[in-house]
């Protein structure tokens, strides 16, 4: 019964950003619990990339597709219902940031374009990738969608904790207006078997420097950064049926920084 509700064998799976640090140990969870996984991203993967390796073995598409164009996403779903069928899971993990080693502009100083920028692929991609998928999931009466945010899209950067930078503004607030998109369209298609969650990761180990690693675990319960494995469990429960009651909700997972 366990192995039954976590298999994902004959789903469909779409998530955007899946060449990413995290959006490929997505896919690939997906795609080794038994699902299709269709692959969204400006970019095209290298030969060498895990995920171009395990399309050899797993049922894994690439799409290069710009999620803020919705003629591209509505192109994309079209060869997947060519192939596949209609997607029945929706990973929105595509956004933009940025690293802490850059210098960032004092939110006093912040550029609007970037501002605009970070607004159109953080938020509105992701209504755009639920207004195409979601829609099809609804006419087929199920699917699940999940919204990945951020601990900081809950409470504010501790700006103590960067060196010469500023975490943007538009990061945080974008990351908080996906937990009120997630809310909208968990009431909005509840009646149609479509579930809604978001995702709330904490920071994740990339081979930052020195100094930020330390100054971020130290705000952390746990006393470190993720580990980007330790978020395979939390996107297989939201995507199958071991969650087959949850909408509308949000799983946080951050080591604890935002339980102080």
């Amino acid at each position: 019964m366990i192995e039954k509700i976590f298999n994902l064998k004959n789903k469909i799976a779409v998530i955007t950003g899946g060449l990413g640090i995290l959006g490929t140990v997505y896919a690939q969870t997906l795609a080794e619990a038994g699902a299709k996984v269709a692959v969204f991203d400006v970019i095209e993967p290298l030969n060498d990339h895990k995920l171009k390796k395990l399309s050899k073995k797993f049922p894994i598409k690439f799409f290069k597709v710009d999620i803020a164009r919705r003629p591209q996403v509505e192109n994309a779903l079209k060869e997947i219902k060519k192939s596949w069928g209609t997607p029945n899971i929706l990973i929105n993990n595509a956004a933009i940031d940025f690293p802490p080693d850059k210098v960032g502009e004092k939110p006093e100083d912040y550029p609007i374009d970037k501002w605009n920028k970070m607004i159109e692929v953080n938020l509105t991609g992701m209504l755009i990738c639920c207004q195409v998928l979601g829609a099809e999931m609804a006419k087929n009466k199920g699917g699940s969608i999940v919204n990945i945010s951020s601990h900081y899209g809950i409470v504010s950067p501790d700006q103590r904790i960067y060196t010469n930078f500023f975490k943007p503004v538009s990061y945080s607030v974008t990351k908080s207006g996906v937990l009120n998109l997630t809310r909208y369209f968990a009431t909005y298609w509840g009646d149609k078997n479509v579930r809604v969650n978001t995702f709330t990761p904490g920071g994740v180990f990339n081979n930052q420097n020195e100094d930020f690693i330390k100054k971020y675990s130290d705000r952390v319960p746990l006393g470190r950064m993720a580990n980007r494995e330790e978020y395979r469990g939390v996107i297989l429960f939201l995507a199958s049926d071991a969650s087959s009651y949850m909408t509308g909700s949000n799983l946080i997972i951050d080591g604890g920084w935002t339980a102080w």
